[in-house]
């Protein structure tokens, strides 16, 4: 039971970045051993509410209140003495350090005048069983996968005692199962009496784990109250202000039998062995599986960023591909999970981003720079993407605004055949929606779509056929009706008994 006073109260709290306003008068209150869920589509200033909390943003105006007495963070080490810890959706490691440094990273424990190494790495090994993670608290950050970087961050945060833990997305990078386990985390903290704030798109998870909600769309707050008052499609209504009940558009008609891809017998050292199959014209042909099976290393492969053996066909033709320049002058492009490391070059203008895969055509003895600044405004039109003025850094767009950039950059170079891994990570419910319309269009125009996704329901609400992956191998081929929840797991972890030919 939380406890009716609040451990923090924010009142009336606006934020401007210039002349562009973003928050507008909200009040939030976090009560001991209460999860609240602040949620709303990206945009809408949720990461930004946090960040002011967390110490981070100074407040354009507005007060806030720890038990009962004003106070005003001058950083975020002074919000963290008073026992307010943030976890970033935009991981904050330091990626040349070991696990164990960064999770100690500003509170070093001592024995004397020097480090205790072995001591924090006993808290550290400690903490990563809690999360049921197999990382050594020696491993370099650099070389962990993005969920094992979100469980890093998360034993960051437990290891700094909060009263208040804000979490922004930390359930964008995990699995369902990773996901439980933090689940678990976060009940064990409520006993303990910390106040959790809890920022999600995940609609169901904020359902299941939330005590109260509060709603913001376009930087105000639009309601609050108990979760159990709001069903999944009142939140998401009240999101993004018109009906989203009908979240996936009818799949496209598929368009026969006619080869777009194959690819056979391929393998990636240490990854991937003796992989197999073939991608029609017109057709989203969907790979699931944990994370860790190998979904991703085999796309990169296909299009050239990794070494691989095996052979790839496109429209029938033997085809080898050695590098993204080789599969785009093959019709082939890819969409990377992660759109902030590999995808957009986040401290350039929206222009250059856009037009980076396709420059060949706007470069002559010089960039035509009228020639992209035509290509941008297309791409803002055809993909909605919405920005205060062409001159922001992408780094300050939305995640929703950076993945249509993404997208409208992919799509610029015109391919026949388009890989897209994880297209709605960290996505709000309006413009997966928006996404979503994008990939069917894409199809119903004849493009053939290889679609990767850890989001069950995109899987099975997009796709017309599903390969499930699992330990490096395909394990099977999924259908019509047989492309279900159930099937899918039980491929996924082995249980044999569905598989598809």
């Amino acid at each position: 039971m939380s406890d009716p006073s609040p451990v923090l109260c924010a009142s009336a709290i606006s934020k401007s970045f210039g002349p562009v306003r973003v928050l507008f008068d909200v009040d939030l209150n976090l009560r001991s051993g209460d999860v609240h869920a602040l949620i709303g589509e990206n945009g809408a200033g949720k990461s930004t509410l946090m960040k002011i909390l967390g110490g981070y943003l100074p407040p354009s105006s507005g007060t806030i209140e720890i038990d009962g007495a004003p106070v005003r963070f001058g950083n975020s080490a002074a919000a963290e003495a008073a026992g307010i810890v943030l976890i970033h959706q935009e991981f904050n490691l330091a990626e040349q350090l070991t696990v164990e440094a960064n999770v100690f990273l500003g509170r070093e424990l001592h024995a004397g005048p020097f480090l205790d190494w072995r001591r924090m790495r006993e808290k550290t090994r400690e903490l990563l069983a809690e999360l049921e993670t197999d990382i050594a608290p020696q491993q370099r950050v650099r070389e962990l996968s993005v969920p094992q970087k979100q469980m890093v961050e998360i034993a960051k945060a437990l290891v700094r005692d909060a009263r208040v833990l804000m979490m922004d997305e930390p359930t964008a990078a995990l699995t369902s199962r990773e996901a439980q386990v933090l689940f678990r985390q976060i009940e064990k903290l409520k006993a303990q009496g910390v106040a959790i704030l809890y920022t999600s798109h995940k609609l169901d998870e904020v359902k299941a784990i939330s005590d109260t909600v509060t709603i913001l769309r376009d930087g105000a707050k639009v309601t609050e109250g108990p979760v159990s008052e709001f069903s999944i499609d009142q939140m998401a209504t009240q999101m993004v202000g018109r009906d989203v009940s009908d979240l996936f558009p009818q799949k496209a008609v598929h368009q026969g039998e006619a080869e777009a891809l194959s690819v056979a017998h391929f393998s990636v050292p240490g990854h991937v062995e003796d992989a197999g199959f073939t991608l029609r014209r017109g057709e989203i042909l969907g790979f699931a599986g944990l994370v860790g099976a190998g979904r991703t290393e085999l796309m990169e492969a296909i299009v050239g960023l990794r070494h691989a053996r095996g052979e790839t066909r496109i429209a029938g033709k033997p085809t080898v591909i050695r590098s993204l320049k080789d599969a785009s002058r093959h019709g082939l492009a890819y969409l990377t999970e992660d759109r902030k490391g590999h995808g957009l070059l986040l401290d350039k203008l929206m222009r250059p981003n856009v037009t980076l895969l396709g420059l060949d055509r706007f470069a002559g003895i010089f960039i035509d720079e009228r020639a992209e600044d035509a290509a941008l405004s297309t791409s803002i039109g055809e993909f909605d993407i919405r920005a205060p003025d062409r001159q922001v850094k992408v780094s300050n767009l939305s995640g929703g605004n950076q993945q249509k950039l993404l997208l409208a950059k992919t799509m610029l170079v015109e391919p026949d055949i388009v890989i897209i891994d994880e297209p709605t990570r960290g996505i709000d419910i309006g413009t997966k929606q928006q996404i979503y319309e994008f990939i069917n269009g894409l199809a119903e125009a004849g493009k053939s779509i290889i679609l990767i996704s850890s989001e069950m329901a995109e899987v099975i609400g997009l796709c017309h056929r599903v390969i499930v992956m699992r330990a490096g191998r395909l394990t099977g081929e999924l259908t019509g009706e047989d492309i279900s929840e159930e099937n899918i797991v039980r491929l996924a972890v082995g249980i044999e008994g569905h598989r598809v030919a």
